[in-house]
């Protein structure tokens, strides 16, 4: 199997990774940062990301990769792959500013023969608009000179199943040669498929696509537990029966909120885009709209709750368990819990939160929220909450739908989830 001198531009949540397993491969790997404390902590072995796989791949390898903020690394590299953060700003605008700072850093040090991959999230276009002129700058002619293909990541944190390894990738080049290496690439370093596309729009805009299906899926259950809980109908029950069906139907949960780097993200830089073509996506819009939502309507179930027993929000003790957009991982980015609190906060109440993957922002224990919270809110699924029954709270609201409702409801506490 071939092996690869290569270096990887942004050590994040899909850099990092990518760089434990191409040095595991036996590849030459350097990995660059503008960011000096992840370069150091790196250096010394100390994870930059809340993840415990990746916290031990760190310790076997961290020696075998040259961790630098010197973009000089590059020019050394057969292969470079950029995985900077492509995020949007307060206004869901697309930021393509890491991306670009990336793209200027590599063509400064650019040499014949390199064959550079993009793995960040982009709109359709980016790659032939914005990446190739930069990278072109210098008289490199691509297809010649240089080689440069996209290939969208694929990473889904806290995953034990399905992980950077074993994921099928695709890939799509600015002419097909582009293409072929790429996927020859990869063949070498991951266990499952490789699918070329025909063209790089298309690899650019799939990542979008997966994301945008399952936002859209997502609102659908999401309004539709809204809609039930004022019919008193279980949405749980409703999914567990029309998942019965062998075929056209695949189910999607509601909860608090939708949160990561990706789904509350990668839409927009479609709406985006097309906007600026003369295309209104209204569906996609109205999506994320339901569920930007759902952290109020979280916060809304708290305070209808509390009015049941003559209580409000102001000065409450509320207690929120779970801060990390997802169970079993320890990442804040876009988590709709967030947004719970500071509503909360905002109304008045007194509001304490646990989340064993994030200790720093903790304020309380789990013992001492059970003990003096009058309400508590379930904001993740972490294993560690699964069998609260409530402690000393009289309400509880199960913003993820993962509690046992009718132990609860039947030690005299009220209960509240989403469609529940």
């Amino acid at each position: 199997m071939t092996k690869y001198k290569l270096c990887v531009v942004g050590l994040g949540y899909v850099g990092l990774p990518l760089s434990l397993l191409s040095a595991e491969k036996g590849n030459s790997v350097s990995g660059f940062d503008i960011d000096v404390s992840i370069i150091e902590r790196l250096r010394h072995g100390r994870c930059t990301i809340q993840n415990k796989d990746i916290e031990q791949k760190l310790e076997q390898q961290y020696r075998k990769i040259n961790f630098n903020d010197d973009p000089a690394i590059i020019a050394d590299a057969e292969v470079v792959i950029v995985c900077v953060p492509t995020p949007v700003d307060k206004k869901h605008q697309p930021n393509l500013e890491p991306l670009r700072s990336a793209c200027e850093s590599i063509a400064a040090q650019m040499k014949p023969g390199q064959l550079i991959i993009v793995e960040s999230t982009i709109f359709p276009g980016t790659m032939e608009e914005i990446v190739l002129p930069i990278l072109s700058q210098r008289g490199f002619k691509v297809g010649v000179d240089f080689w440069l293909a996209h290939c969208p990541e694929r990473i889904d944190p806290g995953n034990l199943q399905h992980h950077l390894q074993n994921i099928p990738r695709i890939v799509g080049g600015i002419t097909p040669v582009c293409a072929q290496k790429t996927s020859t690439f990869y063949q070498s370093l991951i266990d499952a498929p490789i699918f070329s596309l025909k063209t790089i729009k298309a690899a650019e805009t799939c990542k979008i696509v997966e994301n945008t299906f399952r936002d859209v899926n997502i609102a659908l259950v999401n309004e539709l537990a809204r809609s039930f809980d004022m019919m008193d109908i279980d949405i749980l029950e409703v999914l567990k029966g029309a998942t019965t069906k062998p075929f056209a139907f695949l189910p999607h949960y509601p909860g608090c909120g939708v949160g990561g780097h990706c789904i509350p993200v990668d839409p927009y830089y479609l709406i985006d885009d097309a906007k600026k073509r003369g295309f209104d996506h209204h569906f996609l819009r109205l999506a994320r709209k339901i569920n930007d939502g759902m952290p109020g309507y979280t916060v809304q179930l708290t305070a209808e709750a509390l009015n049941e027993i003559g209580k409000s929000l102001k000065g409450c003790a509320v207690g929120l368990l779970g801060l990390s957009y997802k169970k079993g991982v320890g990442d804040l980015r876009e988590s709709p819990a967030l947004e719970v609190m500071r509503l909360l906060e905002e109304a008045g109440a007194r509001v304490r939160a646990y989340d064993p993957y994030v200790p720093e922002r903790s304020t309380g224990t789990l013992p001492d929220l059970l003990s003096s919270s009058e309400v508590l809110v379930v904001l993740t699924d972490h294993e560690e909450f699964l069998t609260c029954d409530g402690g000393h709270a009289r309400i509880v609201i199960d913003g993820r739908n993962c509690l046992d409702k009718e132990r609860i409801v039947a030690s005299g506490k009220i209960y509240r989830g989403i469609g529940r």
